[in-house]
């Protein structure tokens, strides 16, 4: 293999980085409600992979391996989109912390400003709170750290929230021109 081909390999796996990367994020913007950051992601995924898919398939029979770094790309860059996806800044989550120490736990999150909905509950081996904290998605690994400090046995779930509403926005409805 010479230079030129091996030159064009990496090329060719840096743009399907890029492109599959793109599209990750893309479908995080579209289900996230972001229009224009989807429609940025997109645009730009679609430049790329028309410009790469282009190059491979009219050099596929001179250069096979061509074909192997056009995978290899892809697969690369569905492992970085997600890893990106985990650190891209917006969304809300929701905290669910199953815990046996829940006022101490409860007042400590509002103490660090945290809003906090506290429940009763009966487990397996007896009485346990359920604290669900809304969060925006960066603040998440605060709560958990603090949560497990508390009570390094609690049990805790994550979920992205795509749509919420409070008793506030319901009582207050947006009035529009016809």
């Amino acid at each position: 293999m010479n230079w030129t081909i091996a030159g064009g390999c990496a090329l060719i796996i840096l743009a399907r980085i890029g492109d599959v990367s793109l599209g990750t994020m893309r479908t995080v913007a579209v289900v996230g409600g972001h229009r224009t950051l989807a429609w940025l992601f997109g645009f730009f995924e679609v430049a790329i992979w028309v410009f790469v898919v282009s190059a491979v398939v009219t050099q596929i029979s001179a250069t096979p391996v061509y074909g192997l770094a056009y995978a290899f790309g892809a697969a690369t860059g569905s492992y970085v989109g997600v890893t990106l996806q985990r650190w891209l800044p917006f969304g809300s989550q929701v905290i669910r912390v199953f815990t046996r120490r829940g006022p101490e736990l409860c007042e400590e999150l509002r103490d660090s400003g945290f809003g906090v909905t506290a429940f009763e509950g009966e487990g397996r081996a007896g009485p346990v709170s359920m604290l669900f904290v809304r969060v925006r998605r960066t603040l998440s690994p605060q709560v958990v750290k603090l949560a497990r400090t508390i009570d390094p046995k609690c049990f805790y779930t994550v979920d992205d929230i795509r749509l919420a509403s409070s008793a506030d926005s319901l009582a207050r409805p947006v009035l529009r021109a016809p």
